[in-house]
């Protein structure tokens, strides 16, 4: 009976051990997938800051002025130096001067909604890595570590050795890809919420002058 039982388990250990060495290379090939993501991330925030950020000079105040004095709203709205989606909201916004307050109020929620998400989603990209990375980091570190063990008991130290590099090699990968992935948030967070509040708040102005414009 207790034979059985052993012969039971250790065919279970030989199962578990087939999948974690089966898991082994697909590990690697995704972690080096997710250091590819993540220079991909570096490059996409440089190129979204000296594309769109840099070219963001407004003094929020300022144009809020402007927009309430000037007779030309949509014009107002073009010449300022936000960026292009938050123009173009805007002023979809200002060209409907014939809708009600109320339809008025509903369609800045659908376009304050819409830019929400898209930066949600773009935000969420690099969120994803950073949790993902250190989840394989953790299971390419794991998975080397059972034949190095056994390689141990044999007194195999050179396959100790490939396994702990291995081991160490898919940590760090794992720590490096989640690690930019997270400083890519945390900066794309701040820039949304700024963009967020000033097309909240532009918007709310654009509102109240299509209100007093109306008979």
């Amino acid at each position: 009976m207790t034979s059985a039982v052993t012969d039971k388990s250790f065919s279970v250990g030989d199962v578990l051990r087939a999948v974690a060495t089966a898991m082994n290379i697909p590990v690697i090939v995704i972690l080096i997938i997710f250091l590819l993501c993540a220079a991909a991330l570096i490059g996409w925030i440089l190129a979204e800051y000296f594309s769109e950020r840099r070219h963001m000079k407004i003094s929020l105040p300022a144009l809020l002025e402007e927009l309430n004095r000037t007779d030309d709203l949509t014009g107002a709205i073009e010449a300022s130096g936000l960026l292009r989606r938050q123009k173009d909201a805007l002023k979809e916004l200002a060209s409907h001067p014939d809708f009600s307050p109320e339809l008025r109020e509903s369609l800045a929620v659908r376009l304050l909604d819409a830019e929400q998400a898209r930066y949600a989603r773009i935000v969420h990209v690099s969120e994803l890595l950073s949790r993902l990375a250190p989840m394989f980091g953790l299971l390419g570190t794991l998975i080397p570590l059972g034949p190095g063990i056994i390689a141990l008991g044999q007194g195999d130290t050179f396959t100790l050795s490939s396994s702990m590099l291995t081991a160490f090699d898919t940590t760090i990968a794992g720590l490096l890809a989640a690690a930019v992935a997270m400083v890519v948030s945390a900066v794309r967070r701040s820039w949304y919420r700024d963009y967020n509040a000033s097309l909240e708040a532009l918007a709310q102005c654009v509102l109240d002058r299509c209100g007093k414009e109306q008979p």
